[in-house]
């Protein structure tokens, strides 16, 4: 006799939300470290350039994404940043090589925009990529979150009071907490 899965009512699984997602830019964040990783997973968190844990990157969504996302979805947690959180983000932890802030001044001298505000806005309306910035690192370094991440620990999904997966906006509340 063969046993068969039913899916509860209302349950979704990471996969559903992966395809569900708002579309727009993606802050994922590591949570987990690189004791027994498997290297195909290994691998992707490299080309994400996700290699440390609380390194966070911005992405576009696009569905190649949406792929690395759901093969590396058990060490990460990941949802659409806003505007002001990009912006909190690039003031307080954007780096250039050379260990030094981005700033005000260097985006005027080097870019075409005259703050890090314009070019958020600039970002959010897809006329500019984080990469066109010159010599700025492409992961932001971030402290573990005050006062922890939720009650469950880092091994649980966030839809039961865990860290990992899919957040939704729920990620800029994080951001705010490591930054």
């Amino acid at each position: 006799m063969r046993k068969t899965s039913i899916a509860k009512k209302g349950k979704k699984t990471e996969g559903e939300k992966i395809k569900e997602a708002k579309s727009g830019k993606f802050a994922i964040i590591r949570v987990r470290g690189k004791v027994r990783v498997k290297s195909d997973i290994k691998d992707t968190m490299r080309l994400l350039k996700l290699t440390r844990v609380n390194h966070c990157v911005v992405v576009d969504d696009i569905p190649q994404i949406k792929g690395m996302i759901k093969k590396i979805n058990d060490y990460v947690t990941w949802g659409e940043i806003s505007p002001e959180s990009l912006e909190g983000l690039l003031q307080n932890k954007g780096e250039l090589i050379g260990h030094k802030k981005l700033t005000d001044p260097y985006l005027k001298n080097n870019t075409n925009y005259s703050s890090i505000k314009d070019f958020v806005k600039a970002f959010f309306d897809n006329k500019t990529k984080i990469k066109d910035i010159p010599s700025l690192k492409p992961v932001f370094r971030l402290h573990p979150p005050r006062r922890g991440y939720e009650d469950k620990g880092i091994k649980k999904p966030f839809s039961i009071g865990g860290a990992l997966g899919y957040r939704g906006s729920e990620i800029n509340k994080l951001i705010e907490k490591m930054i």
